[in-house]
């Protein structure tokens, strides 16, 4: 696609966001276990889009989205040629951890220089060998297996001091209910940025043994 129709169709993409975001897919899993904010999910192996970027919590989120969002509206260049749009997921998801702890739709990952790594999970129909490739070469396609996510849901913006808190009276539940934790934090987002925040649907995940 020309460079010019292809920031084109971009904005209009980005425009079109807050109505087809409510409506996003969530990436395939089975609900184990539910005792009021918190659940266990099961997750399926998914496939990820990711981009490494600077900032606090908020800002790396944001500024992660639009490289992202401009990959699955039609920056891209299909096996064939050409490029092809894919369907928003939800969550995007965040996470700090020494190393780069990836999960499910779009992540976010602290690596150990401070920036993050944010990230879109892929439609459960494309594979590794179908998806478009990304004609921004900071974005990488990246391959998670299966895994138990326990999660905790509540309202508001990113914010350090309650993603810490979450975090924390998740674990709580976590240990007295006698499970192990094997992944760091991920602090997943399911509205844009635009959705006043006590709309928003936030939650931290936590990876658990099976």
């Amino acid at each position: 696609m020309h460079p010019i129709l292809k920031t084109a169709a971009l904005a209009l993409g980005l425009l079109a966001l807050p109505a087809a975001a409510h409506a996003a897919e969530e990436p395939p899993h089975t609900l184990v276990l539910e005792d009021g904010a918190i659940q266990i999910r099961d997750y399926a192996p998914m496939i990820l889009a990711e981009v490494e970027v600077s900032g606090d919590m908020g800002d790396a989120g944001n500024a992660g989205f639009r490289p992202l969002a401009g990959y699955i509206f039609g920056d891209n260049q299909t096996r064939s040629g050409g490029s092809d749009a894919i369907a928003m997921t939800a969550p995007v998801i965040q996470t700090r951890s020494e190393t780069i702890a990836m999960t499910a739709p779009v992540t976010q990952s602290m690596t150990t220089d401070g920036s993050w790594r944010v990230a879109f999970v892929m439609p459960p129909e494309w594979t590794m060998d179908t998806l478009p490739v990304p004609e921004n070469a900071n974005i990488t396609l990246t391959e998670i297996p299966a895994r138990r996510m326990a999660t905790i849901r509540f309202s508001g913006g990113p914010d350090d001091a309650r993603f810490a808190a979450k975090t924390e009276e998740l674990r709580a539940w976590l240990s007295e209910q006698g499970h192990d934790v094997i992944g760091e934090p991920v602090y997943a987002r399911y509205d844009p940025p635009w959705i006043p925040t006590f709309f928003r649907r936030n939650e931290v995940m936590l990876e658990i043994a099976r």
